[in-house]
């Protein structure tokens, strides 16, 4: 019975039980063998064999409170490498939790930026399409004003085509009737000759006359005072003499009414050349003032032209200008958000290697949590077996400051967990950054199209004022036509 209680209280003392049994059956024999040759017969055996065996199991326990002394040295090695642990991942736990705190407050900056950015994105989104729409609206009204432009610019290019085919045969008209005139005038000439010659010959044939009247005077004088001495003679001198002066005076008639005749029909003749002639001067006159009046409402109308097209140049240098500042602007808050996407870009970049970190502190963290489970288990099957109560205290203890590192380990992931959803969370944001700068750069594209179109009114403009000034000068050479066909006219009837 004693032998079957040391067993059990060798068996009770840990795991080196097994081996104090086994010992003390060994030696027994010996120390029985020792014992009687000490004792001698006279000591009772039983008592010797209690001796050695307590003897045996004092050494073997003594052997066993060593062990167990030297595995509480390890244990409380590892019990205090655990509590460094601890401290470690409560530190950790620490710059986690400022982590978080930061990660909440750039969230919430990041919400609270965001949430005041779209405000400012969408309201300059809607100012850009009500740009857009009034440069839509306005480029309608120029293009209505361009093609009422060309149309106006194609009658008058008609007009100014007509003008200049009654200009051609009005100049046409004007060399034959200068080439009527020049033949009238050498006419006038010639025939002012042949009256210079006449009227030399007149007044030639008029002194001739006037002395062989005289001379006959003379001589019928010396004749009648011939006569008068020799009044024998019957002579009718006086009708000779007015016989031969009634011829003469008959002659002189003639010649006078001959001359009348000649001068009174080419007087005539001139007369109704130069009615003629006046009536296609005033005909001519007539056209010139009507050219006149035309080139003056085309001179009109190409000031009109030359104000709407200063006015649609200044409208196209304000939609320049307009379309500049929101283009500067534009590419102003282009920049920006590329400055800010590739911040955001960075920052995720940055809080993906946070996230790696967080996932490989996660990961080393449930490797840690698994093993310290397993050393819980462990420890809660010795301390068990164990009797002591002061043991089995500080095993529970342990037991609950495992479990409540085991708790914060396991807010820790959370904690972690949730740093992950906020890092999705920024990534949707630079997502939705980036789909805003694609929109940006869409209106960036749709200005430069608005100045593409504005160039090309512009060039429109320019060819219509180019188109005008052709139209003025020919205007002008018209006009210059006209005043040297009147200064012609006029000297021809001064002539005339």
């Amino acid at each position: 019975m004693n032998r079957q209680s040391y067993s059990i209280r060798a068996g009770g003392g840990g795991g080196g039980g097994g081996r104090a049994f086994t010992a003390t059956s060994a030696i027994v024999p010996k120390l029985a063998e020792l014992a009687s040759v000490v004792a001698g017969p006279a000591v009772d055996l039983v008592w010797v064999v209690d001796l050695v065996v307590g003897m045996a199991l004092a050494g073997e326990l003594e052997v066993v409170r060593k062990e167990e002394k030297e595995q509480i040295k390890t244990l409380n090695n590892k019990f205090a490498s655990f509590i460094d642990k601890v401290r470690f991942l409560e530190q950790q736990n620490k710059v986690l939790e400022t982590k978080w705190t930061l990660l909440q407050d750039q969230g919430l900056k990041t919400g609270a930026s965001k949430s005041n950015l779209d405000p400012f994105f969408e309201a300059y989104i809607n100012n850009l399409r009500k740009q857009l729409g009034s440069l839509m609206n306005e480029r309608g009204r120029l293009d209505g004003e361009l093609k009422s432009m060309q149309d106006l610019v194609e009658d008058f290019k008609t007009k100014y085509e007509e003008e200049i085919n009654r200009r051609t045969s009005a100049e046409n008209e004007f060399v034959m009737l200068k080439k009527d005139v020049d033949a009238a005038y050498m006419n006038k000439v010639e025939l002012e000759a042949k009256v210079d010659s006449l009227t030399d010959e007149l007044n030639f044939l008029r002194a001739l006359y006037e002395s062989e009247l005289a001379q006959l005077q003379a001589s019928m004088s010396d004749t009648a005072v011939i006569l008068s001495m020799d009044n024998n003679r019957d002579l009718d001198l006086n009708g000779i003499v007015s016989e031969v002066k009634a011829q003469y005076e008959d002659i002189a008639n003639r010649s006078r009414a001959e001359a009348e005749a000649w001068y009174q029909t080419k007087f005539e003749e001139l007369q109704a050349s130069a009615g003629k002639h006046g009536d296609d001067l005033r005909n001519t006159k007539g056209e010139i003032s009507e050219l006149n009046r035309m080139i003056q409402r085309i001179r009109s109308e190409i000031e009109n032209a030359r104000n709407q097209c200063a006015n649609l140049q200044t409208a196209i240098a304000d939609s320049e200008e307009r379309g500049e500042l929101a283009l500067k602007d534009a590419r102003a808050k282009l920049i920006d958000l590329e400055d800010a996407l590739q911040k955001a870009k960075e920052e995720m970049t940055r809080l993906l290697r946070e996230y790696q970190e967080l996932m490989n502190v996660k990961l080393a963290l449930d490797i840690e949590i698994a093993t310290y489970r397993k050393l819980l288990e462990g420890e809660e099957n010795r301390y068990v077996l164990l009797s002591a109560p002061v043991q089995a205290v500080v095993a529970v203890e342990e037991v609950a400051a495992l479990e409540e590192d085991l708790a914060v380990l396991v807010l820790e992931v959370a904690a972690v967990d949730l740093a992950v959803l906020v890092l999705e969370e920024e990534e949707a944001d630079l997502v939705v950054l980036v789909l805003e700068e694609e929109a940006a750069a869409d209106l960036v594209v749709l200005v430069l199209v608005l100045e593409e179109e504005e160039g090309d009114l512009v060039v429109l403009a320019l060819e219509e004022e180019a188109a005008e000034a052709a139209a003025v000068g020919l205007a002008q050479e018209g006009a210059i036509s006209a005043l040297g066909v009147e200064k012609a006219l006029g000297e021809e009837a001064a002539l005339v």
